[in-house]
This record gives structure tokens, sequence and C-alpha cells, in this order.
């Protein structure tokens, strides 16, 4: 609940990019504390839980924001759909990775692949709020 009110209060922008980079730093911690599993299965799962507390509600409002009343309720199921989609896409491609490779490639892959659409969206974002 904290991370919508910032949102509202910072905009949509530096929510988005903080929670991805936070996500891709909590993969990070899964592989640095590989000696150390339960600490790293602890840390990394806190990381993510919180980037991902930080980007879902300011996705949302972000979609909302750019979407005019009449259209807003499919703009926000059609994003849904496409999130959705991503989970499936993920967990195949990580499943493909995981076989061709080993768990250290397939959670180098979802860090960098998550920093890079935090770093996508600083770029490419556009806050569009009505004050």
């Amino acid at each position: 609940m904290p991370t919508g009110h910032l949102a509202d209060r910072l905009g949509r922008k530096p929510l988005i990019v903080s929670g991805m980079l936070v996500q891709a730093g909590g993969f990070v911690l899964a592989l640095a504390l590989l000696e150390r599993p339960l600490l790293a299965g602890i840390l990394s799962a806190v990381a993510l839980g919180l980037g991902t507390a930080t980007v879902y509600p300011a996705l949302i409002a972000s979609v909302s924001d750019h979407a005019h009343p009449a259209w807003r309720a499919g703009a926000l199921g059609t994003y849904r759909f496409w999130r959705d989609i991503g989970y499936a896409a993920g967990a195949l491609l990580a499943g493909i990775l995981a076989d061709a490779f080993d768990l250290e490639a397939t959670v180098i892959a979802a860090a960098v692949l998550t920093a890079a659409s935090g770093l996508l969206a600083s770029r490419w974002i556009v806050e569009h709020r009505k004050s």
C-alpha cells in the first residue's frame, strides 16, 4: 500500500525503474550468496518482494494515466494479458536455459533481463499524470 501512495507523490517512472532494479538485485543476491543457500533465499526473496511491490501499483497506475476513461478498462485488460503472457514466456525461457546450461546461467539471464527492463523504462516511460 505505501508504494501506491508513493507512485502518486513521486511519479510512476521512479518507482517502476527502481523496483525493476531492486528485483534484478534480488537475483544477484541469490547468486552472490550461493554458499549460504538459506540466507540467499531469504534476502533474494525480500528484494524480489520489495521490487515487485514497488513496480506493480506504479505500472497499473501508469497504464491508467495514459488511458482515456472510456477505454481504460480495455487498456488495463490488455496490459494484464501481456503481463501474464510474460510470466508464461519467462517460465518457458527459464526452463530452456536451465536445461541447456545450468541454474546459475538462468538466474543471471533473469537478472540481466530485469535490469534491462528497468533501464529501458528509465529511457522510454513518459510521465502523464493529471495534477
